[in-house]
């Protein structure tokens, strides 16, 4: 007989069951830490008691200037104080957070804002002029808000009141909106656009949560954590640490610039242990160091993604001091939901070994529920051999609502009952996975399949190269072969040619995988550190 677990009892009720979100991280900190520093921007300083404080007026301002519950706010911001109280203000209103990307040109921030239908958009002083571009192209008419950051340079009003008078006519006081459910949407991120618009992606409560405590978890944070924002606030709404520094009582570091002299004169100035950033950024600390000589007086902690990292930039962020923590993921996965998790027993392989086990995007995170790598048309697993290339799949709390207003692209994602990346990869007999490609950037050449993603990694090991980027160049003979597009170490002992990268690629790779073409010069790259591969094979069919 079995036990009646259905009783009426035995059922949710408010003191055992209640909403998973990340709000409750803040009004905890708030309580635990009060006096302890939580935003430091350049002067300013606000403790826990202050920064709630701050984001409750700012919830209170915006339900008493009409904002009501499902309504979006976008914010056009650097990393500042503003977007870190509108990550907690905006859904402690019931509205809905859309950070855009600070690089994006007038066209793409009024499609953005007609899509999202913005009620309220909050404006950096800086980025007035594409702001007043935007807004003058826009259909929606939103209350606009200026932001006056006092590290700011430039700009002009163009809202109806500043930030801090929108604040002003909150009060903290006044009781703040909660979710009743768990899947109610808190953010909503767009994604980079490589063909035709961005896609709105719609994140939850419930995933926000747990990808906050698998970030704090996987990054080793507690409440002796300082984080410096390398990483930009708008993408994956920071990767969620927006939130997730608040649970543990840590304390932020803004920055507005991403820039390599600066990182390593906060690290120092404020004691950071931790920050986060793209391949790129790595890239940027290692050429900062060895132009300056700056370096780290003691080890602190940088969680990489966003691109394939090369296993040379790797290896040369470990020679800085910094410990590396590799992870992979996605805007429709509410960002990290892989990592490369280490393994003690890795720490006495020489560097060069080292460096290649931890390209390898790894195994899923505590959160995420499964990841298998499979033939995308049957769904049957790859076999763990390194060989097989399969594409990477997911199920998991943290997957997103959908993309707003597109049922069908939804739909397409989430075929076959997972969220399908586009990435392909190979499985380790570990169980390690690593990503080869994107599906679309995969060279074929004579019947042979080259990833992209293998020949870049080569590439970087040249002592010259800055950066690097292949993508696929018709060819008569083989269909395609592999073009790349290389960025070089400033200095005249690094002006190589083309016949001697082509020298050195041959020395580390099968002759059918060789570029038969390099041509040097700025890779563009978006404010996340991507290659935006699509430009770059336009790029290629011009001078074919």
């Amino acid at each position: 007989m079995s036990l009646d677990l259905d009783a009426s009892y035995l059922q949710k009720r408010p003191a055992n069951f209640r909403p998973l979100t990340p709000l409750n991280f803040l009004l905890r900190a708030a309580d635990v830490f009060p006096d302890r520093v939580a935003v430091i921007h350049g002067e300013q300083r606000f403790t826990w008691r202050e920064h709630a404080q701050r984001c409750k007026q700012l919830a209170s301002a915006l339900m008493h200037s009409g904002v009501r519950s499902g309504e979006t706010v976008a914010i056009l911001a650097p990393n500042t104080p503003a977007v870190l109280e509108a990550h907690f203000g905006v859904p402690m209103a019931g509205a809905i957070l859309n950070t855009l990307n600070i690089r994006l040109d007038a066209a793409a921030i009024a499609f953005i804002l007609d899509h999202c239908e913005a009620r309220v958009f909050l404006v950096d002083k800086q980025l007035s002029e594409v702001a007043k571009a935007a807004l003058e192209i826009a259909q929606v008419k939103p209350l606009v808000v200026d932001i006056e950051d006092p590290l700011a340079e430039g700009g002009e009003r163009i809202g109806t009141l500043t930030y801090e008078e929108l604040l002003r006519k909150g009060h903290a006081e006044e009781p703040t909106y909660w979710p009743e459910d768990e899947f109610e949407v808190i953010s909503l991120n767009y994604t980079s656009g490589t063909t035709g618009n961005p896609k709105g992606v719609l994140y939850h409560h419930r995933g926000v949560y747990l990808t906050c405590l698998s970030q704090l978890l996987h990054h080793r944070m507690d409440s002796n954590s300082i984080y410096l924002w390398t990483l930009p606030m708008f993408h994956c709404n920071g990767w969620c640490f927006s939130w997730a520094v608040a649970a543990v009582g840590g304390t932020h570091v803004c920055q507005r610039k991403v820039i390599a002299e600066d990182i390593f004169n906060a690290i120092e100035e404020h004691g950071v242990t931790h920050l986060c950033g793209a391949p790129t950024v790595l890239g940027m600390l290692i050429d900062g160091a060895a132009r300056t000589g700056l370096k780290l007086t003691r080890p602190v902690a940088v969680m990489t993604a966003g691109a394939a990292p090369p296993a040379a930039i790797l290896r040369d962020t470990e020679a800085l001091g910094f410990t590396v923590r590799h992870v992979y993921g996605a805007t429709e996965l509410h960002s990290v939901t892989t990592l490369c998790d280490w393994h003690r027993e890795w720490d006495d392989l020489p560097p060069e070994e080292r460096s290649h086990m931890m390209a390898r995007q790894g195994v899923r995170t505590v959160v995420t529920d499964a990841m298998i790598v499979a033939d995308p048309v049957t769904l049957d697993p790859v076999p763990h051999n390194g060989a097989v290339m399969g594409e990477i799949l997911y199920r998991s709390n943290t997957g997103m609502k959908g993309y707003l207003k597109n049922p069908q692209a939804t739909e397409e994602a989430f075929a076959g009952g997972w969220y399908r990346t586009g990435d392909l990869a190979v499985v380790h007999e570990d169980g390690y996975v690593e990503i080869k490609d994107r599906s679309k950037d995969i060279i074929i050449s004579g019947g042979e399949n080259i990833s992209s993603i293998e020949v870049e990694d080569v590439l970087f090991q040249h002592p010259s190269v800055s950066y690097a980027a292949v993508v696929a160049m018709k060819d008569d003979r083989w269909g395609e072969t592999p073009c790349a597009f290389i960025e070089l170490k400033p200095g005249p002992a690094n002006q190589v040619t083309q016949e001697e990268v082509i020298e050195f690629c041959r020395a580390h790779l099968a002759k059918f995988k060789v570029p038969r073409r390099i041509i040097f010069g700025p890779i563009e790259r978006t404010a996340t550190g991507k290659v935006q591969k699509f430009r770059l094979r336009k790029l290629v069919e011009q001078v074919a």
